[in-house]
């Protein structure tokens, strides 16, 4: 069984071809830079690449060049799409609506569109390119979509809720919703597997680290708090997000700036975090190396992502009244041994001692980086949202 897995953003269009019969990549690329020029990424299991300058007005068009890279020219792997059985999507806000994949109907997009206030840059690209797939998949062929905050739906009240008015939260759902709920699932999921116990009776930390962060509580398999919150814009500091800011230090700037309130959300979404602090880029790469060449404020930023998840470690253990593991994900979980180092040091408190060997150098391998006598175990776990949205969208389907 073949299934497509799709991750829509705003300009682009990223896919995976999976053989659900070995959970094998066939091909995958991105179609990127919908609605400006367009550009197609294409590469398959065996080497292959196809790589071109395409029109892509909208993504009917770049899915439909989608289409063409997968059943036709030297890159091909397939005859023809009636070859796949499903094609499963990526959604990056369900709001309280949505606590579990579902099967796509036309009203289901139109729910997705409706929510787009809440996910601007990321909901309404996702409904055009259910549309556009719906228009180019063989009729009959099946759609799910999977939610990045189904996961954290599981939240109680006294985690998810603000302390603003309770008519803010019923007239126009503001609340924590979380995100990176589809790659917390699967690491803790994957974690309790590689620690051969039930995760039922897990209390587990992960820490997806990326350009994007987020810390999330997890007890017994359930997520019971996060550290993004109404947006992707909370928690620890970030490539070019801010992280947790006192409101009122916002409402200061951004009069000092005579910044609007579009103006100032693009200020700590895309101009701050480790880009705004450092000066020198979002990539935790450079931050490393330019702290190593004595860039002091390339070293500050390191210090502040470490002590915010150090900070983060401890007060979900105190709410989950245990810890019985710490994961890493994500690009600069799995591959910045560094950063685990850092984080670990000084928590024996809470039972974390690190192997500092094995740690050293491990990068993108599921390897358990604790010492024998470490209380907590601590592991590097590789995700994989794309595999765990194939295996949602084959369970689907096969009901």
């Amino acid at each position: 069984m073949i299934i497509l897995v799709v991750n829509a953003g705003s300009s682009s269009l990223k896919y995976q071809l999976i053989n659900m019969n070995d959970e094998s990549v066939i091909a995958k690329g991105n179609c990127d830079r919908i609605g400006i020029d367009g550009h197609i990424a294409h590469k398959t299991s065996d080497g292959r690449e196809l790589n071109a300058d395409c029109s892509f007005p909208t993504h009917t068009e770049a899915f439909m060049k989608l289409v063409e890279a997968l059943t036709t020219g030297d890159a091909k792997v397939i005859d023809s799409m009636d070859e796949i059985s499903a094609v499963g999507h990526r959604i990056v806000q369900g709001a309280d609506i949505f606590d579990k994949s579902v099967l796509v109907t036309d009203e289901i997009i139109d729910k997705i569109d409706e929510l787009r206030e809440l996910a601007p840059v990321h909901n309404h690209a996702h409904a055009l390119a259910l549309r556009a797939c719906k228009s180019v998949i063989p009729e009959g062929v099946p759609q799910v979509v999977v939610f990045d905050t189904a996961f954290h739906q599981t939240m109680p009240p006294k985690a998810y809720m603000f302390g603003l008015p309770y008519e803010d939260y019923e007239q126009l759902h503001v609340r924590k919703y979380g995100f990176h709920g589809t790659s917390h699932r699967f690491v803790s999921a994957a974690l309790a597997e590689a620690m051969g116990r039930d995760i039922k009776d897990l209390k587990i930390v992960s820490c997806h680290l990326g350009n994007g962060s987020s810390i999330t509580a997890v007890d017994g398999g359930r997520s019971v708090d996060t550290s993004m919150g109404f947006t992707p814009l909370d928690g620890v500091v970030m490539g070019t997000r801010s992280g947790a800011v006192d409101p009122s230090a916002v409402t200061f700037v951004a009069d000092k700036h005579h910044f609007t309130p579009a103006q100032m959300s693009d200020y700590m979404n895309k101009k701050s975090g480790f880009l705004g602090v450092s000066g020198v880029g979002s990539d935790n790469r450079d931050i490393t190396d330019a702290a190593a060449h004595g860039n002091e404020r390339a070293k500050l930023v390191s210090e502040m992502l470490i002590y915010e998840i150090k900070k983060y470690i401890g007060s979900y253990a105190a709410a989950m009244n245990g810890l019985d593991a710490v994961l890493f994900t994500g690009g600069i979980g799995e591959n910045a041994y560094d950063v685990r180092e850092q984080v670990c040091e000084n928590m024996e408190f809470f039972g974390i001692k690190l192997d500092k060997e094995v740690n050293d150098g491990l990068r993108g391998k599921l390897t358990k980086i604790s010492a024998a006598d470490s209380k907590v175990e601590v592991w590097v776990v590789p995700t994989n949202e794309e595999l765990l949205i194939a295996r949602d969208t084959l369970a689907l389907i096969s009901k």
